[in-house]
Order: C-alpha cells, then structure tokens, then sequence
C-alpha cells in the first residue's frame, strides 16, 4: 500500500481521550479522521471529521465506516474480535488483527512473550478452583489473580496471599477464565513506547519510570533511574516483540524493575498495549516527536520522526478526577503543559487530563 496522501481519511475505533488525541495530531499532519464509537458522547467526537455512533456489533454500521477510510486504527484492544474481521474486510488495519489477538488475553500474551525467549513474572492458565488450587501450588503466595479478558487500570484482578481464601478470590473476579502471576518484587514498574513503521524499522522512546496510585498511573518520569545496559535492554524487548507481531504503529511493553543486592538490574515483561499509552504522554511536548503523531505517521506509512528527548528531565501528571479543578495554577505554572480530554463529568478514578512537565 502506498504512503496516505494528505487529506486522507483515517478511521479511529473507539472515541476515548486516546483517539481524541489521535485525531488532533492527524489534523495538524494534514489527515482527516472518522472516529467510531459505542458512546454518544465520546471526546473524540468534538475533534474528528466524521463520527459513527454504534455498536461494535453494528455490522452495517462498521462497513458502511471501513469503507469511508483508507486505513482504520484502534484506541483501544479490547475492541471485538468480530468487530476487527468485519473492519479487515474492507479496510486495511492497523496495527493488524494478530496485536489484538495477542494482547487481549492475558493468557495468550504471556505465553507469546515466553516464547520469544523474554522473561515474565511466573504464570499459569486458571479455568476453575481446582486449576487455582494447581496453580498456586506451583507457584505460591503472594501471587495476582487476573482475569484473561477485559481488565484495565487494576480492575478485575485480585492478590492471594498466604492464608487468603483462593475460592473467595476466584469469586471476586467472576470465575472468569483467569491466570495467576507469581508475585515480583519489584524496585520498579518501568515502560518503553516504540513505534514499528511499515518497512520494519523501530523508533523507540526511552523507558521511562511509573508510579500507580489505586493501580491507576499517577506519574511518568524520564528518564528512568537505571542503568545503561538496562535501557538497552528494554529496546530490544520492544523491537523483539513488535518484529514477532510484525506491527505497526505506536505500542507499548510494560515492564518490572528487579534488582539484585549488588545492583544487577533484569527487567521482566509485564504486560504489552497495542496502542498509544499513557505512560508515552510525556512525548506530547517532552519528545521531538509525540507518540500521537508517530503513531499516525507509522499507520500512514510515513517516515518516523525523532524520539529525542526534550529537556534535561520530563515528568507526566495525570489529571484524575476532582485534581482537574487544579487546572487554573497549573496553566500559571512555568514548564508546564495542560491537555485536557473534554469530558464534561469528573469522577473518583476517571482521566481528566494530563500536564507535561519540561526541566530545562
């Protein structure tokens, strides 16, 4: 396929912050987007070309959308599996059928991860009490109990922990398919964002360090207070895993910090997300390239651009909740950078804003 042409159309599946953002970058590079929504009142609506209100069941609704665009892209991977065939037939997708496959079961991306040969926390499948039994067996307490489909933002896991009732925590989580992960120790959660373009060649942030308040991120900082071959490492985690899925487009690899008494640094895959992400909003502003645009070049087949950071240190806050009432001293605030998601109702845990913080 041949690069976008500006003024080309791009199809945007899901109307969150993330698409919203989406679309603003693509309309400063000149492209047009139609956003596709199950929410009326979607951010993205307000910023797109063309918006599509159904349900990701709608299949007349999803033709009549994959036809009006020359490539169609995602926001978010829990997108419908017959949602991303019925799109596939009419229209190229971006990043491809097999990221989502992968990465909406928790099961499947670790098993894919260890295949690659890269490190993970300890896991096993549990498909009921007595798989939870054989699995805390092999793999003891503490561990996480997690549903394989459909969780975000610490929503539909449970930690077991010696003692702890296992029947209880499979309970909690809806005896849903689920895996269990041994317990890390981590001294840090650490992420990269790369963009894979579509001749195969990798633009990768550098890792930057997370923090999570209620396993919500609260703060991203770069750079990451670890040690050069640690970088390294996690750019080549990036590029082994998106070179495996043959992607293409923004993706992110979370990662666990371990290290030893004489300071020996290992990193360990936590969890991959085929799209934009939060902990890459630093890059709006703190990146010569924003993880927003590159994702819109990369879909578009278009050259990447720099990954450089901007400043001696970046820092990226989010706006959760009432914390966007804080919006008026943070826009007085040198250094500072507001972006705000337009959503007209804060609530306890929901994603207002972000600001950027540069240090020069």
């Amino acid at each position: 396929m041949s690069p976008l042409a500006p003024g080309a159309t791009i199809g945007i599946l899901g109307g969150g912050q993330l698409g919203r953002l989406i679309a603003l970058a693509a309309a400063r590079l000149g492209l047009k987007t139609h956003v596709f929504s199950d929410d009326p009142d979607s951010p993205a609506f307000a910023v797109a070309a063309h918006a599509t209100h159904a349900t990701y069941e709608d299949e007349a609704a999803l033709e009549a959308f994959s036809r009006s665009v020359a490539v169609v892209t995602y926001e978010f991977e829990n997108v419908p599996a017959r949602a991303a065939e019925i799109v596939s037939r009419h229209a190229v997708l971006r990043p491809g059928a097999r990221a989502l496959a992968t990465t909406q079961d928790r099961l499947a991306e670790k098993s894919f991860v260890a295949g690659l040969g890269l490190a993970t926390a300890p896991f096993r499948g549990v498909e009921d009490e007595a798989g939870l039994a054989a699995a805390l067996a092999a793999i003891g307490a503490p561990a996480v109990l997690k549903t394989r489909r459909f969780g975000y933002d610490g929503k539909g896991q449970v930690t077991i922990r010696p003692g702890d009732d296992a029947a209880a925590a499979f309970a909690a989580i809806g005896r849903a398919p689920a895996i269990l992960e041994g317990f890390v120790p981590f001294a840090a959660e650490l992420s990269i964002v790369a963009a894979r373009g579509l001749d195969g060649g990798l633009a990768a942030y550098e890792a930057c360090e997370n923090e999570h308040e209620r396993h919500i991120l609260a703060e991203t900082r770069v750079p990451a207070a670890i040690g050069e071959g640690t970088r390294a490492a996690a750019a080549d985690i990036a590029r082994a895993i998106g070179d495996a899925l043959d992607y293409v487009g923004i993706f992110a690899v979370e990662l666990f910090l371990v290290r030893a008494a004489d300071g020996a640094e290992r990193l360990l895959v936590n969890e991959i997300a085929p799209r934009v992400h939060n902990s890459g909003h630093w890059t709006d502003f703190g990146a010569q390239t924003s993880q927003f645009e590159q994702h819109v070049r990369a879909i578009a087949g278009w050259p990447l651009g720099g990954t450089k950071r901007l400043g001696r240190a970046v820092s990226m806050t989010n706006l959760i909740g009432d914390a966007v009432e804080t919006v008026p001293a943070l826009l007085a605030e040198e250094g500072a950078h507001v972006t705000l998601y337009g959503k007209a109702q804060a609530r306890a845990g929901r994603k207002m804003g972000h600001v950027t913080r540069i240090a020069w």
